[in-house]
Protein backbone atom coordinates (compact mmCIF):
# COMPACT_ATOMS: atom_id res chain seq x y z
CA UNK A 1 0.00 0.00 0.00
CA UNK A 2 1.55 3.26 -0.93
CA UNK A 3 1.13 5.73 1.77
CA UNK A 4 1.94 9.05 0.29
CA UNK A 5 2.40 11.22 3.73
CA UNK A 6 5.21 8.77 4.37
CA UNK A 7 7.11 9.79 1.18
CA UNK A 8 6.15 12.94 1.26
CA UNK A 9 7.71 13.16 4.78
CA UNK A 10 10.69 11.54 3.48
CA UNK A 11 11.25 14.02 0.59
CA UNK A 12 11.19 16.70 3.36
CA UNK A 13 13.52 15.71 6.23
CA UNK A 14 16.03 14.48 3.34
CA UNK A 15 16.09 17.90 1.20
CA UNK A 16 15.92 20.07 4.53
CA UNK A 17 15.90 23.79 3.82
CA UNK A 18 16.30 22.98 0.08
CA UNK A 19 13.04 21.61 -0.11
CA UNK A 20 11.36 24.17 -2.29
CA UNK A 21 14.37 23.93 -4.58
CA UNK A 22 14.24 20.07 -4.91
CA UNK A 23 10.33 20.17 -5.30
CA UNK A 24 10.78 22.67 -8.22
CA UNK A 25 13.54 20.52 -10.13
CA UNK A 26 11.07 17.31 -9.14
CA UNK A 27 8.02 18.97 -10.90
CA UNK A 28 10.71 19.48 -14.31
CA UNK A 29 12.57 16.29 -14.18
CA UNK A 30 8.66 13.82 -13.46
CA UNK A 31 6.77 15.47 -16.65
CA UNK A 32 8.91 13.74 -19.42
CA UNK A 33 9.28 10.42 -17.49
CA UNK A 34 5.16 11.06 -17.18
CA UNK A 35 4.69 10.86 -20.94
CA UNK A 36 6.99 7.83 -21.29
CA UNK A 37 4.82 5.05 -22.75
CA UNK A 38 4.33 1.63 -21.18
CA UNK A 39 4.79 0.30 -17.42
CA UNK A 40 8.19 0.31 -16.27
CA UNK A 41 9.73 -0.20 -12.64
CA UNK A 42 12.71 -2.35 -10.41
CA UNK A 43 16.47 -1.65 -10.01
CA UNK A 44 16.76 -1.99 -13.81
CA UNK A 45 14.67 0.15 -14.80
CA UNK A 46 15.35 2.89 -12.47
CA UNK A 47 19.40 2.67 -12.92
CA UNK A 48 18.34 3.53 -16.99
CA UNK A 49 15.99 6.03 -15.80
CA UNK A 50 18.96 7.77 -13.82
CA UNK A 51 21.25 7.63 -16.17
CA UNK A 52 19.38 9.07 -18.99
CA UNK A 53 18.47 11.68 -16.53
CA UNK A 54 21.56 12.53 -15.85
CA UNK A 55 23.34 12.66 -19.05
CA UNK A 56 19.95 15.05 -19.83
CA UNK A 57 21.09 17.16 -17.17
CA UNK A 58 24.26 17.64 -17.91
CA UNK A 59 23.70 18.63 -21.74
CA UNK A 60 21.70 21.01 -20.44
CA UNK A 61 23.06 22.94 -18.12
CA UNK A 62 27.24 21.94 -19.19
CA UNK A 63 27.90 21.60 -15.74
CA UNK A 64 27.67 19.61 -12.02
CA UNK A 65 23.96 18.64 -11.56
CA UNK A 66 22.97 20.91 -8.76
CA UNK A 67 22.17 19.38 -5.35
CA UNK A 68 18.63 19.94 -5.65
CA UNK A 69 18.07 18.02 -9.26
CA UNK A 70 21.02 15.60 -7.72
CA UNK A 71 17.90 14.72 -5.14
CA UNK A 72 15.13 14.94 -7.37
CA UNK A 73 16.40 12.41 -9.61
CA UNK A 74 17.29 10.08 -6.78
CA UNK A 75 13.85 10.46 -5.56
CA UNK A 76 12.04 9.51 -8.70
CA UNK A 77 14.28 6.41 -9.19
CA UNK A 78 13.46 5.86 -6.13
CA UNK A 79 9.75 5.34 -6.69
CA UNK A 80 10.21 3.80 -10.08
CA UNK A 81 12.44 1.42 -7.88
CA UNK A 82 10.17 0.94 -5.47
CA UNK A 83 6.75 0.58 -8.32
CA UNK A 84 4.91 3.78 -6.57
CA UNK A 85 5.83 6.41 -9.60
CA UNK A 86 1.97 6.26 -10.70
CA UNK A 87 1.36 8.33 -7.57
CA UNK A 88 3.78 11.15 -8.28
CA UNK A 89 0.76 13.31 -8.91
CA UNK A 90 -0.37 13.09 -5.49
CA UNK A 91 2.93 13.21 -4.40
CA UNK A 92 4.05 16.31 -5.82
CA UNK A 93 0.40 17.89 -4.53
CA UNK A 94 0.97 16.48 -1.14
CA UNK A 95 5.02 17.96 -0.73
CA UNK A 96 3.95 21.10 -1.92
CA UNK A 97 1.07 21.39 0.65
CA UNK A 98 3.33 20.29 3.55
CA UNK A 99 6.32 22.87 2.36
CA UNK A 100 3.81 25.65 2.27
CA UNK A 101 2.46 24.71 5.71
CA UNK A 102 5.86 25.08 7.30
CA UNK A 103 6.02 28.61 5.32
CA UNK A 104 2.87 29.52 7.41
CA UNK A 105 0.58 28.91 4.11
CA UNK A 106 -2.84 27.63 4.50
CA UNK A 107 -5.11 25.91 2.24
CA UNK A 108 -8.58 26.66 1.96
CA UNK A 109 -11.23 25.80 0.20
CA UNK A 110 -14.28 27.26 -0.47
CA UNK A 111 -17.46 25.40 -1.98
CA UNK A 112 -19.70 28.27 -3.21
CA UNK A 113 -23.47 28.00 -4.88
CA UNK A 114 -22.25 30.50 -7.86
CA UNK A 115 -18.70 31.80 -8.44
CA UNK A 116 -17.52 34.66 -5.82
CA UNK A 117 -16.51 37.60 -6.37
CA UNK A 118 -12.66 38.73 -6.02
CA UNK A 119 -13.71 41.21 -3.49
CA UNK A 120 -15.51 38.50 -1.12
CA UNK A 121 -12.36 36.46 -2.08
CA UNK A 122 -9.78 39.21 -0.97
CA UNK A 123 -12.15 39.99 1.87
CA UNK A 124 -12.24 36.28 3.32
CA UNK A 125 -8.58 35.75 2.36
CA UNK A 126 -7.48 38.90 4.81
CA UNK A 127 -10.22 37.68 7.34
CA UNK A 128 -8.98 33.96 7.68
CA UNK A 129 -5.16 35.74 7.14
CA UNK A 130 -6.01 38.12 10.58
CA UNK A 131 -7.81 35.14 12.77
CA UNK A 132 -4.63 32.14 12.44
CA UNK A 133 -1.93 34.60 12.11
CA UNK A 134 -1.22 32.28 8.47
CA UNK A 135 1.74 34.37 5.86
CA UNK A 136 -0.57 33.41 3.25
CA UNK A 137 -3.91 31.49 2.15
CA UNK A 138 -4.38 29.24 -1.17
CA UNK A 139 -8.05 29.18 -2.25
CA UNK A 140 -9.47 26.52 -4.33
CA UNK A 141 -13.13 27.99 -5.21
CA UNK A 142 -15.70 25.18 -6.09
CA UNK A 143 -18.91 25.92 -7.23
CA UNK A 144 -21.49 23.62 -6.07
CA UNK A 145 -25.03 25.41 -7.51
CA UNK A 146 -27.03 22.34 -5.19
CA UNK A 147 -25.85 24.48 -1.93
CA UNK A 148 -28.97 26.85 -3.72
CA UNK A 149 -27.04 30.16 -1.80
CA UNK A 150 -24.06 30.79 0.47
CA UNK A 151 -20.85 28.97 0.84
CA UNK A 152 -19.23 25.69 2.80
CA UNK A 153 -15.51 26.64 4.00
CA UNK A 154 -13.01 23.91 4.89
CA UNK A 155 -9.25 24.56 6.28
CA UNK A 156 -7.94 20.96 7.38
CA UNK A 157 -10.35 19.74 9.92
CA UNK A 158 -12.15 22.88 10.34
CA UNK A 159 -15.52 23.47 8.41
CA UNK A 160 -18.35 25.89 8.54
CA UNK A 161 -21.52 25.67 6.28
CA UNK A 162 -22.91 29.11 5.58
CA UNK A 163 -24.59 27.49 2.70
CA UNK A 164 -28.72 27.86 2.64
CA UNK A 165 -29.08 24.02 2.03
CA UNK A 166 -27.05 23.42 5.08
CA UNK A 167 -29.22 25.95 6.88
CA UNK A 168 -32.59 24.24 5.84
CA UNK A 169 -31.00 20.84 6.21
CA UNK A 170 -30.37 22.24 10.05
CA UNK A 171 -34.07 23.16 10.15
CA UNK A 172 -35.41 20.45 9.12
CA UNK A 173 -33.74 18.36 11.28
CA UNK A 174 -34.71 20.51 14.27
CA UNK A 175 -38.38 20.04 13.63
CA UNK A 176 -39.04 16.96 12.85
CA UNK A 177 -36.18 15.36 14.97
CA UNK A 178 -35.77 17.61 17.65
Amino acid sequence: MFRASRWADAFLAASGKDAKDVLSCLKVLSEPVKSTRGFFYGHDAAAKLEKHLRETVSTLQNAEIPGGMEYAIRFLCLLVEKNCFQYIDVLLKLIEKNIDEQNGILYVTVQAAAKPDNTFEKELSESIKKKTGAVGIKMEIQVKPELLGGYILRMGGFYIDASLKGQIEKMTAELFYG
